[in-house]
């Protein structure tokens, strides 16, 4: 590993995750500029590189940060897990591997809110940039972009049945919700080529770690900013216990995740001036909306047992059936080994009148324990969720160590919209459950279960089980307004020198997964970067 000591770049990029990567990648294209990437985590795990991996590492220290959030009434005083990615490829490299970009409206709400530039006519051709897919239209998708987007190669009478369950229920079949509409039901769209996890360490990094101008640093913890005045001119970071700092003669671009840049700025000083003061931390940068918009998809799983033999994977998975999988992995690609974690999904609206889908249902081809054990009950798993929750939290630092995690407070359904929503798609998943063409592999309804037949029942429920789907955003927002943190360069209001660049800077949660958004709010970054 190459030693950065205290020298100077050009560009200093603090996080290598899903934004971060794309980052570096893309201002090191210019070889008369020097970049140092800093990662917390290792370069890679053994199990990052599978896509069944996610299972492995959900809740694992050598790639996660395991993060937790505080009890609330919202989850019964449960602990709900944060898994966040602490590798190379960030939360890339660790996630469920679903590629959803949202729908056209989330980004011209954004535009609205006074984010110029960031209609979904100025983000499409950054999204067409970073992937490559082989289907839908020309007008909506990328051709030659580093990230590969495949469709899961499944089949079979369970699917059939979702897809014309479906329709019977008014959700029609779309084969690219990441093209003109989103609304309907389809294979998910993944993060996998060649049966292989394509995280943006390896479709953004791996092929420039040889240049000369990029210094990738990983066991790099950045404990804060270098700030002179007004302006951010580098970071201090420690490896393997030693003080480092480096110094950025351009710019600073944290791209530390929604959990961990607003942690990164309250620490250098940046945030709420109170918290701030009672930590003990020096105040060089008021900046109340530090930390606050935290948002995310709080989802309860429903469960359902399947009669029907030898149509899910607790059936097809499990003693010989995991070797023959294990064997369809390793020669063909396929199977429970390579698809992603909920290989179909709807985009659905809760009721008529709508402009476009407010609910999204996962469909999980297997029922799994605690520690996504295999069931020995042959099932099915939906979540289900409003996707664009009103209620928000806040994330602050609860010590002024570095090393310590900061609080999470997500404040889940808040919103009597949220809780609503939220009984409505648990509703719409019964409905397609039982809908006739679902009748052949005798479906029974587990969890929450036929008694639990009122709103307030099913909340209680939700209150219960419900995790999160791994969103988080908002905490380093963008907006014009005194509670935004950045403006719509991405820059951090009142200071020079510095940038946010990830999932924190967004307004809104975008509709549906947020790897995709993440990725393309990293390539439309370093386009900013680079223009000055």
């Amino acid at each position: 590993m190459q030693d950065a000591g205290s020298e100077t770049y050009d560009y200093i990029v603090v996080g290598a995750g899903s934004a971060g990567s794309v980052v570096a990648n893309r201002l090191s294209a210019d070889p008369g500029c020097r970049v140092l990437l800093l990662e917390a985590g290792p370069a890679s795990h053994p199990w990052s590189r599978f896509p069944i991996g996610y299972a492995r590492l959900v809740d694992n220290p050598a790639a996660n940060w395991c993060y937790a959030a505080e009890p609330e009434a919202s989850t019964n005083g449960r602990k709900i897990a944060v898994p966040r990615g602490r590798l190379l490829g960030g939360s890339s490299a660790i996630n469920g591997l679903v590629f959803v970009r949202g729908q056209a409206q989330d980004f011209d709400t954004w535009a609205q809110l006074g984010n110029k530039g960031w209609s979904y006519a100025d983000v499409l051709p950054h999204f067409k940039r970073l992937e490559s897919y082989e289907g839908g239209e020309d007008a909506y998708r990328g051709r030659n972009g580093p990230l590969r987007v495949t469709d899961p190669d499944e089949g079979g009478p369970l699917y059939d049945a979702l897809i014309a369950a479906a329709g019977q229920v008014g959700i029609p079949h779309n084969p690219d919700y990441n093209g003109a509409t989103q609304e309907g039901i389809s294979l998910s769209q993944a993060t996998i080529a060649n049966g292989r996890r394509m995280s943006t360490a390896h479709c953004y990094l791996d092929p420039v770690r040889k240049r000369k101008n990029l210094t990738i640093e990983t066991g790099a913890l950045t404990q804060g900013l270098v700030l002179d005045g007004k302006r951010c001119t580098g970071v201090r970071y420690s490896v393997d216990g030693k003080q480092r700092q480096a110094r950025a003669a351009r710019e600073v671009v944290l791209s530390a995740g929604t959990i961990n840049s607003p942690q990164l700025l309250e620490l250098s000083g940046i945030g709420q001036p109170a918290h701030l003061q009672g930590l003990g931390i020096e105040v060089r940068h008021a900046l109340p909306g530090v930390g606050e918009n935290l948002r995310d998809h709080y989802a309860p799983r429903t469960r359902w047992a399947i009669g029907a033999p030898g149509v899910t994977y607790n059936d097809m998975g499990r003693g010989l059936g995991l070797v023959k999988q294990a064997l369809r992995y390793l020669f063909l690609h396929k199977g429970m080994l390579g698809i992603p974690a909920a290989p179909i999904r709807a985009f659905v609206r809760s009721r008529e009148g709508l402009a476009s889908p407010d609910v999204l249902l996962g469909f999980v081809p297997m029922l799994y324990e605690p520690g996504y054990k295999l069931s020995r009950t042959s099932g099915l798993t939906c979540y289900a969720h409003p996707m664009r929750p009103d209620s928000t939290g806040h994330i602050h630092i609860a010590s002024a160590d570095p090393g310590m995690p900061p609080s999470i407070n997500f404040n889940f359904l808040s919103s009597p919209l949220d809780a609503e929503l939220t009984v409505r798609a648990v509703r719409i998943v019964r409905a397609l459950m039982t809908a006739p063409a679902m009748a052949a592999l005798q479906t029974t309804e587990l969890a929450p279960g036929a008694s639990r037949s009122s709103d307030d029942d099913i909340l209680a429920w939700v209150r219960e089980v419900a995790e999160t789907t791994y969103h988080p955003v908002g905490t380093c927002r963008m907006g014009t307004d005194p509670m935004a943190v950045v403006d719509d360069q991405l820059k951090v209001r009142g200071l020079e020198g510095l940038r946010v660049a990830d999932a924190s800077i967004m307004p809104t949660l975008t509709s549906g997964n947020t790897n995709a958004p993440a990725i393309m709010i990293g390539e439309k970054a370093a386009d900013m970067v680079l223009r000055g």
